[in-house]
């Protein structure tokens, strides 16, 4: 059971999305009082699955900080949290000077300057490490450590220890002005990490461009002609080099395709996904053919290979129709749920453990 002596902690979630760092810290017993997001199409996502947590429709660089200091109760600990968009930082992104998106983790950390929440906890890319020598990462450090904060961080957090299946790595930071700070241990180790088979195996199956008449969430995208005899040719954890020649891609046979072997894979049941991108809509697009089943992954499966519960609701069925790309954005730009309740339960022993230390230095005084 959920330790209730976090009732008193506030959290905004900044680049908030369609909800997953939120839901995360609602589901460790935190009280999430806000959520802002510049991109409206997110609002029934979060505000549906997130109860009590309002969602404010801005830009980050538009957001006065004395704004976001009103949202939170009088006499609460203020926690700030965000994910700044990776776009900049990713290994799919050219990373060019002239690309200007970093600015928002500058904006991030002007907000701290003036709120000074108690604790701030940052979730990104690992590139963001390295990133143009470092310099990006070092300057939002900087700015914590000049304002006082313990900072712990990980630059490549691996999430199935965690309970996330997926191949996934993330740049997680939590700086607190209580304390030192430590991150939970992992949960898993090899061997025993979550699989494909957990999470999406007890699904009901549908072919590729159908919908579920039970969950409207669950579709799939749609096949050409060859693409349906290239995933038929596919075999689970397996790559295009199992196909025949007659179906190999141009850029399959020219020297530099040879060894570009992410993409038209499928999954293996026994292993988990790879990295769920906004791009997991498309057979062609990465390793996200259903292991066994001649489609790619619906949404409902990179919902729940996200670790978002299975009754996470991301638009209203009986007023919109979003796209699958639409979809597969919120949810591949989502932190893992699984992913964000290990940032909150470190937060949630942090905070005890700090309210212990002040109980024992109040019975010693």
């Amino acid at each position: 059971m959920v330790e209730k002596r976090t009732n008193d902690c506030a959290v905004i979630d900044l680049f908030a999305g369609a909800g997953g760092l939120t839901h995360g810290f609602l589901l460790e017993g935190f009280q999430v009082v806000a959520g802002v997001e510049a991109d409206t199409s997110f609002q029934y996502a979060y505000e549906k699955n997130n109860p009590g947590a309002r969602f404010i429709h801005a830009k980050i660089e538009d957001i006065e900080p004395d704004s976001l200091l009103r949202l939170y109760p009088e006499g609460a600990l203020k926690i700030l949290a965000g994910c700044a968009p990776c776009q900049p930082f990713s290994s799919y992104t050219r990373m060019k000077r002239k690309h200007q998106s970093w600015q928002l983790l500058y904006e991030f950390s002007r907000l701290i300057t003036a709120i000074r929440p108690e604790i701030v906890t940052m979730e990104n890319v690992p590139r963001l490490h390295t990133y143009d020598g470092g310099s990006v990462f070092r300057d939002f450090y900087d700015v914590l450590d000049d304002l006082g904060y313990y900072i712990e961080f990980q630059p490549r957090i691996y999430a199935p220890d965690y309970g996330v299946p997926q191949h996934r790595y993330r740049l997680i930071l939590i700086a607190s002005l209580l304390g030192p700070v430590e991150f939970l241990r992992p949960s898993r180790c090899p061997g025993n990490y979550r699989t494909v088979a957990d999470a999406i195996g007890d699904l009901e199956p549908i072919v590729a461009g159908e919908v579920s008449e039970s969950d409207p969430l669950h579709r799939t995208m749609g096949l050409s002609t060859l693409n349906r005899k290239r995933i038929m040719a596919s075999k689970p954890g397996g790559t295009w080099h199992d196909w025949p020649d007659e179906l190999l891609a141009t850029c399959h046979t020219k020297q530099s395709g040879k060894t570009y072997r992410n993409v038209y894979g499928r999954m293996a049941w026994r292993e988990p996904a790879p990295t769920i991108t906004t791009q997991c809509y498309g057979f062609g697009n990465g390793r996200f053919g259903h292991p066994e089943q001649d489609r790619a992954i619906s949404m409902r499966e990179a919902a729940l290979l996200q670790t978002f519960p299975l009754n996470y609701e991301f638009f209203d069925p009986d007023i919109e129709k979003p796209s699958i790309t639409n979809l597969a954005r919120m949810i591949g730009n989502a932190v893992p749920v699984a992913l964000a309740r290990m940032i909150a339960k470190s937060i949630r022993l942090h905070v005890l453990e700090y309210r212990g230390w002040l109980h024992r230095r109040g019975m010693e005084s």
